[in-house]
C-alpha cells in the first residue's frame, strides 16, 4: 500500500495551519502546535524540515515565528512530499537515480514508470490551497484517475 509517513501528515497539517494565517504576522511554533494539536517538539521538528526545504520561512524575535515561503496556491502536494518524504517513486526504476539490478531485463519497468509519472502529475495538480479549503472534487482533469472514470464514480457516492 502506498502510504505517507506520519511526519508528512503532520507537515501537511502545519502547512494548512500556516495557510489559514497567510498575510498575518509570523506564527510562533507554540501557536502552531496548539492550532494543530501536535506536541511542541514534533511541531518544531516539522517546522525545521519545512524551513530547510524552502516551504516556510522563519524569523526570530518578539514578532518571530513561521510563515509560508510562498502563497498556498504555489505549493503543490508534490512539493510537500518532496520536502518531507523525498521524491515520489513507486519502484526503484521509476526514480531518477534508481539502481535496480533487473532493470535491463525488466518487462514491466516502463509501465511502473508511467504509473509513477501519473501519480506525480496528480500530486502537482493538487495545491496547498486545495488542502486548506478543498473543493468538492480535486482537479482530476488530466490525471490517470480522471481517465479511469474515478471522478464519475466518486460523484455518485452518497455525501
Amino acid at each position: 500500500m502506498l502510504r505517507i509517513s506520519k511526519i508528512t501528515d503532520y507537515g501537511t497539517l502545519v502547512l494548512v495551519h500556516l495557510a489559514n494565517r497567510q498575510g498575518s504576522l509570523p506564527c510562533p511554533a507554540k501557536e502552531v502546535a496548539a492550532g494543530t494539536h501536535l506536541s511542541l517538539p514534533v511541531t518544531q521538528k516539522v517546522l525545521k524540515i519545512l524551513a530547510r526545504g524552502g516551504l516556510v520561512t522563519s524569523s526570530r524575535g518578539a514578532e518571530g515565528g513561521y510563515k509560508l515561503a510562498k502563497p498556498a496556491d504555489a505549493i503543490s502536494a508534490a512539493d510537500i512530499l518532496d520536502v518531507l518524504e523525498g521524491p515520489v517513486a513507486i519502484t526503484e526504476c521509476s526514480h531518477d537515480d534508481g539502481q535496480c539490478q533487473l532493470e535491463s531485463n525488466c518487462q514491466v519497468g516502463d509501465a511502473w514508470q508511467k504509473i509513477s509519472l501519473a501519480i506525480r502529475s496528480a500530486l502537482h495538480e493538487i495545491r496547498l490551497s486545495d488542502l486548506h479549503s478543498p473543493p468538492h472534487e480535486f482537479p482530476l482533469r488530466h490525471t490517470i484517475l480522471a481517465a479511469s472514470g474515478y471522478s464519475e464514480r466518486a460523484s455518485k457516492l452518497p455525501q
